[in-house]
């Protein structure tokens, strides 16, 4: 199935349902496919080879980062005028 920006921009519902029933649809930009939208079939599918996607947790052997949280606060002070 393919559908363009537009269509998943005002019809998102109906399309992850196509997804969610076993599609895979290719979504189109200026008519050239730019991205793919496949369903996940289970839990397995979200964690390849027993490894967690590699953003998560990206800090959590940080030994000089304490509390993560604070370090952002911290990181957004210095945007203020």
């Amino acid at each position: 199935m393919e559908v363009t920006t537009k269509q998943l921009r005002t019809q998102p519902g109906r399309i992850i349902s196509q997804a969610n029933s076993g599609q895979i649809i290719t979504v189109t930009y200026r008519g050239k496919p730019r991205a793919k939208i496949v369903p996940i079939a289970n839990k397995s599918n979200i964690i390849m080879d027993g490894q967690e996607d590699e953003l998560f947790g990206i800090w959590k052997d940080r030994k000089d980062l304490k509390d993560v949280g604070q370090y952002v606060r911290n990181l957004r002070k210095g945007r203020k005028l």
